[in-house]
């Protein structure tokens, strides 16, 4: 979370990072979501924040929840993320059913696969949805807290 805090602080896109620091996009991404990285990708992440790579080992070796965030920007920087991945799923399908379509008419115009796509992936792009925005209120915030306090049998 600290390399995403970092990132967002100075305006910079995923790739924008991945360029500057000499890495993969996938690299970034793996390591704003709490996954160990490599020394190299640290020492290269480090020198393009101008700051000690060591920082950001120990921010790897931590909880990835905790970071050296506090809770709120962990939180909102958490937000930000699952609200992203919404809208990138929604551009790839409003892009790609299109080509689908166009596809199925001119290579097998007699059957529309296309429309199971369609059946299979709208509805998932309406939870995906639903889940972000916190219209399912079974699967809201509240909801994991009731859950955990279950298993638990105890308050949070």
């Amino acid at each position: 979370m600290l390399v995403q805090k970092l990132r967002v602080q100075r305006g910079w896109s995923q790739e924008q990072l991945a360029e500057l620091a000499g890495i993969s996009v996938r690299t970034v991404q793996r390591i704003e979501r709490g996954r160990r990285a490599n020394p190299e990708s640290l020492k290269a992440l480090g020198a393009v924040f101008e700051i000690d790579f060591s920082r950001l080992q120990e921010t790897a070796m931590s909880d990835p929840k905790s970071a050296d965030l506090p809770t709120e920007e962990a939180l909102a920087l958490a937000r930000v993320r699952k609200v992203k991945e919404f809208w990138v799923h929604l551009i790839q399908f409003v892009v790609l059913m299109p080509m689908f379509v166009i596809g199925n008419l001119l290579t097998t115009p007699d059957q529309l696969w296309c429309l199971w796509v369609l059946l299979a992936w709208g509805p998932a792009v309406g939870l995906h949805a639903l889940a972000v925005f916190n219209r399912i209120s079974f699967l809201d915030g509240a909801w994991e807290r009731r859950e955990v306090e279950k298993l638990l049998g105890r308050r949070l």
